[in-house]
């Protein structure tokens, strides 16, 4: 059973290079679009790219929507069939124009992996984010314990996500020397630190709890004082694993190297929530909790753009549009006049109104309804 065409190989890497290089995409979405790949070529049982057309994107799109994910066993969401489709209607209108295809694909067939008007507004509607609410978080951080040290470090690193809410991939890559408890902040350098966008930034500890930052600060004190840790260690470093005398892979302290991957600390996460008897929330969801923390304790524009700032965002509108949503319970709340609206001045309010109107303004935005 044919399980590869090497031509089609040949010319993937080139994509791929393309999109790297060219493009400046991530090893994440590059990923992406090779998964996506995958699944319109085992559709087209590897068929060479050459032979291409509309139909065989017209029928990918019904099999498609047929699939299942692996690990819910229910259909691929619409978002998902909207992506997977957009990398290959990408690819193959960059194919249209390579050399010894030309001649041979069609550059409006791509076209056709387009999702009908209503399914790409249902793929990219924006949705509520659910995130925990700060009584949560500090209530599960209350109750983890604290014995060994690698319970120490599982506690101290929900902490610090509260107290910076720091990008999963920066958590994992951040060493001692980034963190500053005199001056109560972390230096996120792009050099060392695994950011989005490679930015560089700096990041003050939130006003969270000084419970929260005292976790943190006897952690970082343990991690030099008692383990004699340097500068260039890892801030949170992985679980060592060796093999027991049971002849079993078993946790053994803490390596001195830094996780190669976020998913031990998502699964911190999780197992820090389900023990607290509440549902999952991943790292990144913090983010949101913050975010609406700045929304009820920054009363002008300067102070929501520190705020926004001080969580990596260059522009504060992304704060806004992305983090900043009104939670449901509380926008019936104001709607129906059943709670009392934020503490914050009319002209607070029209001081962000024109920061704003002026923001899209300057960018070139069209503001004058047209």
């Amino acid at each position: 059973m044919k399980t590869h065409d090497a031509e089609n190989e040949r010319i993937k890497r080139q994509y791929f290079i393309f999109l790297k290089e060219a493009k400046r995409n991530s090893e994440a979405t590059v990923n992406a679009v090779a998964k996506a790949l995958a699944r319109f070529e085992a559709d087209t049982k590897y068929r060479n790219f050459k032979k291409f057309h509309s139909q065989q994107a017209i029928l990918f799109k019904r099999h498609l929507e047929a699939q299942t994910n692996q690990q819910t066993g229910e259909r691929l969401s619409k978002a998902t069939r909207h992506a997977t489709l957009g990398h290959l209607k990408n690819f193959f209108q960059w194919l249209a124009v390579q050399p010894g295809y030309k001649s041979r694909l069609q550059y409006s067939d791509a076209e056709y992996f387009n999702l009908s008007e209503k399914d790409v507004r249902v793929a990219t509607a924006r949705r509520e984010r659910t995130a925990p609410t700060m009584a949560q978080v500090k209530h599960v951080i209350s109750v983890m314990p604290a014995s060994t040290a690698i319970e120490r470090r599982n506690r101290a690193l929900i902490a610090f996500t509260l107290l910076t809410c720091a990008r999963v991939g920066a958590i994992a890559s951040l060493k001692l020397k980034h963190i500053d408890l005199v001056t109560g902040c972390i230096d996120q350098d792009a050099r060392e630190v695994n950011t989005k966008f490679s930015k560089t930034f700096t990041t003050f500890f939130f006003r969270v709890g000084d419970e929260i930052l005292q976790i943190v600060e006897e952690w970082v004190v343990y991690l030099r004082e008692d383990m004699l840790w340097g500068n260039d260690d890892p801030l949170f470093p992985a679980t060592r694993v060796v093999v027991g005398a049971s002849q079993h892979f078993e946790a053994d302290g803490l390596e001195r190297a830094h996780w190669q991957s976020a998913t031990a600390i998502r699964k911190i996460f999780r197992d820090a929530f389900v023990s607290a008897g509440l549902p999952y929330f991943n790292p990144h969801t913090f983010r949101s909790t913050i975010a609406g923390l700045g929304q009820s304790v920054c009363k002008t524009p300067e102070e929501f753009k520190a705020w926004s700032q001080n969580m990596g965002h260059e522009k504060v509108l992304t704060t806004f549009l992305n983090y900043g949503q009104v939670e449901r319970a509380r926008q019936g709340e104001i709607i129906l006049g059943k709670g009392t609206t934020q503490p914050v001045m009319q002209a607070d309010a029209n001081q962000i109104a024109d920061a704003v109107y002026k923001r899209l303004r300057d960018s070139g935005v069209d503001i004058r309804g047209r």
